[in-house]
C-alpha cells in the first residue's frame, strides 16, 4: 500500500489535472494507517524496526495530508471555475465531498444572481438546494436553458451536475441521467 500511495501522491504533485484514484482508495488506505499503527505499539521503539516503523508513519502522514489537500484543492478550482468533473476520477468520500461543495458553489451562484437581479435570495435547506437535484448524467446531453431560464451543460457520461428538479426528473425519465443522494 505504501508504493500505491507513494504513486498517488507524486501523479496528483506532477500533473494539474485531478489524477484517478480507485473508489476505495481511501478506506484501505485507513486499514493500511491503522495496521502500521498496530505494529508500532506491539514493537520496541528503540529497535531498527521501530524507528523504521516511525520513520513510515511520519512519511505515510506526510503524503496523505498533501495528497488529500492537493486532491481538494483541485476539486474547488473545477467547481468554482464551473467545470463538470468526472465521477470516476473521485472516490467514494471524494464524491460525496464533491456533491456537497456543488450545493454550496450552486447555492453562492444563486444567491449573487438573486441579489444582482434585485430578487429576494432564496433559502437552502440542509438538505440541499430546494427545487434542484443532483445527477450522474449517464448519456451526453448538449446544453439545457433550464427552467430557471439559465444554460446547463453540455454534459459527458460520468458528470455529476445540480440541475432544477423539474429539468433533472426530465432527464432522469428519459434515462440520460440518474439521481445522486446527498447526504
Amino acid at each position: 500500500m505504501y508504493d500505491e500511495l507513494f504513486e498517488a501522491w507524486r501523479r496528483e504533485g506532477e500533473n494539474i489535472n485531478l489524477q484517478a484514484l480507485p473508489k476505495d482508495f481511501y478506506t484501505r488506505l485507513a486499514d493500511y494507517v491503522r495496521r502500521v499503527r498496530e505494529e508500532i505499539r506491539m514493537i520496541d521503539e528503540e529497535s531498527l524496526r521501530g524507528k523504521l516503523l516511525q520513520r513510515e508513519e511520519e512519511n505515510i502522514r506526510k503524503m496523505i495530508c498533501d495528497l488529500i489537500r492537493v486532491r481538494y484543492d483541485k476539486i474547488l478550482r473545477l467547481i468554482s471555475s464551473g467545470e463538470t468533473m468526472p465521477i470516476t476520477a473521485l472516490t467514494d468520500e471524494e464524491e460525496n465531498l464533491y456533491n456537497n461543495l456543488s450545493l454550496c458553489a450552486e447555492a453562492y451562484k444563486n444567491l449573487l444572481d438573486d441579489i444582482l437581479h434585485g430578487r429576494k435570495p432564496r433559502k437552502m435547506d440542509r438538505k440541499g438546494m430546494k427545487g434542484f437535484l443532483v445527477v450522474r448524467v449517464i448519456k451526453e446531453i448538449p446544453q439545457i436553458v433550464g427552467v430557471d431560464m439559465k444554460v446547463y451543460g453540455p454534459f459527458k457520461p460520468e458528470d455529476i451536475a445540480t440541475l432544477p428538479e423539474e429539468n433533472a426528473r426530465a432527464l432522469i425519465k428519459q434515462g440520460a441521467a440518474v439521481e445522486i443522494s446527498v447526504q
